[in-house]
C-alpha cells in the first residue's frame, strides 16, 4: 500500500501531475484511486469526463479506466454520512442567531470538515487494503498543511477539552433552557464527534509512516513559487512527513528559439539550479512545458511518461529528513546530516526568514518557523557525530 500526496501552490500543475501518477500506476497493474482534496474539484475536468463526479456518484469513487478510480468528495453528502448531529446543531445555533435557515445550513459547513471526511476515507481504504495506491491531489499549500495537522489537533482536543465540554454541557443544559432560547448541544452532538475521532484513529500513523506515505512537492522554476514550496517543505519536516520527490513542472524547453522567451529561459535555468540547492538531497524530476493543455487520458499518460520515464511511481525515491527541528534548552535546534564536514568549513547566516548553510560548493536554504525569527540573531553551531547542529535563540550569543 502506498499513499502519494501531491502538494504545491495553486496553478503549478499539481492536479495534472497527480492524475498522471495515478494513471501510470494503474497502467502498471496497481489498483489505484485518485482523490481530490481541493474544494475546487477538477479531476473530472482533467480526465475530460462528460459529467462531474458528483453527478456520477455523489462523492463516491468512480471507475474511469482499468485499475483506476477517481473520487471528488461531496461535502453535502458527507454531512449526512459523518457530520449529521454536528451540522444540525450548528445550523440551529446560527438560525437562532438570526440567520436565514438556508444560509445557516451553508455557514454550518466549517473549515476542516471536508479534510476530516477525506481522512476518514483514506483511513478506511488503508485499513481494508482495498487499493494498492492512493493518490491525493491536495488543496493549495496552506490548506494541505492544515489537512496534515488535523489528526494531531483533533487528538489534543479529544484528550484535553472534549470531556470537559461534554460534562459542562450536560450540567448547564437544563438551566440554560429555562432562561434563554440559545441551544446547548445535546449529547448526540458530542457522541458524533467522538465517533469521528474513533474512525480517524491511526490516520496520523499512516501519514507519518514513510513506507506508506510520501509527499511529492510540485513546483515551477520561479522565485515566488519556489519560496512557497520551500516553506511547505519546512512545515512537512516539522510534522515529520516524508518528502521523497520534488517535481519541477512546466520548464520552457531549450529548443524554443523565439527571442520573446529568452528571458524566461534564463529565469527557468536559474531557479532550476536553485531548486537543487534548496531541496538537496531530495531528488528532483524536471518536466518540460507541453505544447497543449493536459486534458484526457492520452495527454495525461504522456505527462506520466515525461515525469517518471521508466521508473515506477510507487518507488520510495528518498527516505529520511533533510533537516530536523527540535527544542533544546530554550533554543530552536536544527539538525542536518553533514558527514565528513568540519565545523570551520561551514558558514551559517540569515537572509530574510531563512538560514543559509554553505559548505564549499554545497548550499542549502532552510526556512525558519515564524516563532524563531525574533531570536534568530543569536546563533551557534557545532558538529557532532556527522551532524551539524544549529542553535537559534537562547541567552548566549552565537559562536
Amino acid at each position: 500500500m502506498r499513499v502519494l500526496m501531491f502538494i504545491g501552490k495553486g496553478g503549478v500543475g499539481k492536479t495534472s501531475v497527480a492524475a498522471a501518477t495515478g494513471l501510470r500506476t494503474a497502467r502498471l497493474g496497481y489498483k489505484t484511486i485518485i482523490m481530490s482534496l481541493d474544494i475546487a474539484h477538477n479531476l473530472s475536468d482533467i480526465f475530460d469526463l462528460d459529467k462531474g463526479l458528483m453527478d456520477l456518484n455523489k462523492g463516491k469513487p468512480v471507475k474511469i479506466a482499468e485499475n483506476l478510480w477517481i473520487q471528488e468528495l461531496d461535502i453535502h453528502q458527507e454531512l449526512q454520512r459523518n457530520w449529521k448531529e454536528v451540522h444540525s446543531y450548528l445550523s440551529l445555533l446560527l438560525s437562532t442567531s438570526g440567520f436565514d435557515n438556508v444560509l445557516a445550513e451553508e455557514l454550518a459547513i466549517l473549515p476542516g470538515m471536508e479534510e476530516v471526511s477525506a481522512l476518514l476515507y483514506i483511513n478506511s481504504y488503508v485499513k481494508a487494503n482495498y487499493y494498492d495506491v492512493i493518490v491525493l491531489d491536495c488543496a493549495p499549500t496552506g490548506e494541505a498543511i492544515r489537512f496534515i495537522s488535523i489528526p494531531t489537533a483533533l487528538e489534543w482536543y479529544i484528550k484535553k477539552i472534549f470531556n470537559l465540554e461534554r460534562n459542562i454541557a450536560k450540567f448547564v443544559r437544563p438551566i440554560v433552557k429555562r432562561v434563554t432560547d440559545i441551544p446547548i448541544p445535546e449529547d448526540s452532538y458530542f457522541e458524533n464527534i467522538n465517533q469521528l475521532f474513533i474512525k480517524l484513529q491511526g490516520s496520523d500513523e499512516i501519514l507519518s509512516n514513510p513506507e506508506i506515505t510520501s509527499v511529492r512537492l510540485v513546483t515551477n522554476p520561479e522565485k515566488i513559487v519556489l519560496k512557497e514550496t520551500l516553506r511547505a517543505f519546512m512545515y512537512l519536516n516539522l510534522y515529520k512527513i516524508n518528502v521523497d520527490l520534488v517535481i519541477l513542472n512546466r520548464i520552457l524547453p531549450l529548443e524554443i528559439q523565439d527571442r520573446f522567451f529568452d528571458a524566461w529561459k534564463e529565469i527557468h535555468a536559474l531557479y532550476t539550479s536553485k531548486a537543487r540547492e534548496y531541496f538537496d538531497p531530495i531528488p528532483i524530476f524536471s518536466v518540460d512545458l507541453f505544447t497543449k493543455e493536459i486534458l484526457g487520458l492520452e495527454a495525461i499518460e504522456r505527462l506520466g511518461e515525461a515525469i517518471y520515464k521508466d521508473q515506477d511511481p510507487t518507488h520510495l525515491f528518498y527516505k529520511g529528513k533533510a533537516y530536523e527541528f527540535s527544542k533544546e534548552d530554550g533554543c530552536l535546534m536544527i539538525k542536518i546530516e553533514l558527514p565528513f564536514a568540519q565545523k570551520e568549513e561551514v558558514e551559517v547566516y540569515r537572509v530574510g526568514d531563512e538560514l543559509v548553510l554553505k559548505l564549499g560548493a554545497f548550499r542549502r536554504n532552510i526556512p525558519l518557523p515564524r516563532s524563531a525569527l525574533a531570536s534568530c540573531e543569536r546563533m551557534k553551531a557545532r558538529m557532532q557525530e556527522g551532524y551539524l547542529q544549529i542553535y537559534v535563540g537562547g541567552k548566549e550569543d552565537g559562536e
